[in-house]
């Protein structure tokens, strides 16, 4: 039994993993046309429009997805199909109860709200445009859970490559149409897409759970799942409580990220429609290549947590540092090319992809110190699969207030570089307390040699990427736009190769496939 489950639960985790990689193709794509449509200002206008909602969404969900997949696995390996309804019936009557009220006072208090969060005003069509999305997502993300708990995961990936697709046609259909209206048109109709595309991929749950959900027992009511509904609300934000504190900071944190870098960049004596394209530049063009890689690394999150956590309670320290390095090492792998790829092709590549050159000089001093994301996000994991969630919590405290004051001092001194360079230094801090609270926790133990390894591979590519790109650039008659294209998938064939002949990966003769040994 306990094979077939893990084999269930590897073949979930690739489904997700792919469906992941899919959307993130996709969102770029999106992102790509938006930000040529648009341009920095307008990507500026999304972005200070966009934070709210993840508050409200935070608030309404309460933590409950999570909650959800736990405690409906746990009911229906019982066969205890009315608690697994019950389940689904209490959480879709809080959340939906708790974003439509929430949406709705956020509707009414708009204007009041724009004036507090919004340094320019033409970003509240678009702030008004995405709030519907809130009680979408809430309700979105209870079935989402329940599927999680179901082990139908396939049914999840569908729904995200699906309403990624319709959002790519949604925003091409509406920024044409509204562009000649204005940019802060054109961002709400950005904005608006989302909340169509969020909508067509809450019905197709629905119906998929219509299809092949838990069947109504006989006399089952709304009214007597609610009535006995207490104890199971109470198991639910038992579990669910503690995940909420640390989406509230971050979405705080986000909610006032835009005014906070837009009034630093003031101080710097920056107008307000330049640092509105300035942080444009940052949010709309930066973060998504530096983000591009992680999905990875959150996929391995996903897998780490109850491997960490399975290994934690037999006590077996051997395994949890087996694994912890298994997972620090995919970090390292994944983290280092695509580090020398954003650091050594910045310029080019936001020339590339955005038409903005300029975002190349932001791109360059964040790529260097954001390799430690890709750490930082398996660090995460393994303090919440060692039920050290408090610590992390904590962690992320103490980073996001260090980031933000960086962020308002070097902003004001060294206008938008130093807003970088104080989310740069604010991801070291973070990704360092999490190590520290690992070390002091249970040790931190690795060998040295696969990271003189991985360092010797990407040198190798970076020496041999930085020759094709200039001799590609110098001796044909390649467009740049060709050249630097050749010259990184060259770069990532070399150090693939690299890391095969210097056994970092090592082909598994029995499955067929690549493996990273420890």
């Amino acid at each position: 039994m306990m094979p077939q489950q893990g084999q269930t639960f590897m073949r979930g985790t690739l489904v997700l993993s792919i469906a992941a990689f899919i959307n993130r193709i996709l969102g770029f794509i999106s992102g790509m046309y938006i930000a040529r449509a648009l341009g920095a200002e307008g990507i500026g206008l999304l972005m200070m429009a966009h934070p709210l909602v993840p508050l409200v969404i935070t608030l309404t969900e309460l933590g409950l997805p999570v909650a959800i997949s736990k405690l409906v696995a746990e009911a229906h390996a019982r066969g205890e199909r009315q608690k697994v309804r019950r389940i689904l019936h209490v959480s879709l009557a809080v959340t939906s109860v708790l974003s439509v009220a929430l949406t709705t006072l956020s509707l009414i208090g708009s204007e009041w709200i724009a004036s507090i969060l919004l340094s320019d005003q033409r970003a509240y069509y678009a702030m008004l445009a995405i709030t519907p999305i809130a009680p979408i997502i809430a309700i979105s993300a209870v079935l989402k859970g329940y599927f999680r708990g179901m082990q139908r995961m396939k049914t999840i990936a569908a729904s995200d490559v699906l309403e990624h697709t319709v959002q790519i046609a949604c925003v091409l259909a509406l920024v044409h149409l509204l562009l000649p209206y204005g940019v802060a048109y054109a961002a709400a109709g950005a904005m608006a897409a989302s909340v169509a595309s969020e909508a067509i991929s809450l019905l197709f749950l629905m119906a998929s759970y219509k299809l092949n959900g838990e069947a109504k027992l006989p006399g089952e009511t709304w009214a007597s799942h609610l009535r006995q509904g207490r104890s199971t609300l109470g198991e639910l934000l038992q579990i669910g409580l503690p995940t909420t504190g640390h989406g509230v900071i971050h979405s705080l944190y986000n909610a006032f990220q835009p005014l906070m870098i837009t009034t630093s960049l003031a101080l710097a004596g920056i107008g307000t429609a330049a640092a509105t394209q300035q942080f444009g530049l940052l949010a709309g063009y930066t973060f998504p290549l530096l983000f591009m890689p992680s999905f990875i690394t959150h996929s391995l999150s996903t897998a780490l947590i109850p491997a960490i956590g399975e290994a934690a309670a037999n006590k077996n320290s051997l395994l949890i540092h087996e694994r912890m390095n298994q997972a620090i090492l995919l970090g390292l792998v994944i983290g280092a090319p695509a580090t020398l790829i954003l650091y050594e092709w910045a310029t080019p590549l936001t020339t590339l992809i955005y038409a903005s050159p300029e975002a190349g000089i932001l791109l360059q001093i964040l790529a260097p110190i954001f390799f430690l994301h890709y750490f930082d996000a398996p660090l995460h994991a393994i303090l919440l699969g060692l039920g050290r969630a408090r610590a992390m919590l904590w962690n992320y405290v103490i980073a996001t207030a260090c980031k933000c004051v960086l962020i308002f001092i070097l902003g004001s001194q060294l206008g938008i570089s130093g807003v970088a360079y104080g989310i740069g230094i604010g991801i070291a801090i973070q990704t360092a307390l999490n190590f520290f609270s690992i070390a002091g926790s249970i040790g931190f133990y690795s060998s040295i040699r696969p990271f003189i390894k991985v360092g010797i591979c990407t040198m190798l590519m970076g020496i041999g990427g930085h020759w094709m790109y200039h001799y590609l650039l110098n001796n044909h008659t390649w467009h740049p736009n060709w050249s630097v294209i050749a010259a990184i998938a060259s770069s990532l064939v070399l150090y693939i190769a690299a890391l095969i002949i210097t056994g970092t990966l090592t082909w598994s003769q029995r499955r067929h496939k690549l493996s990273i040994p420890w």
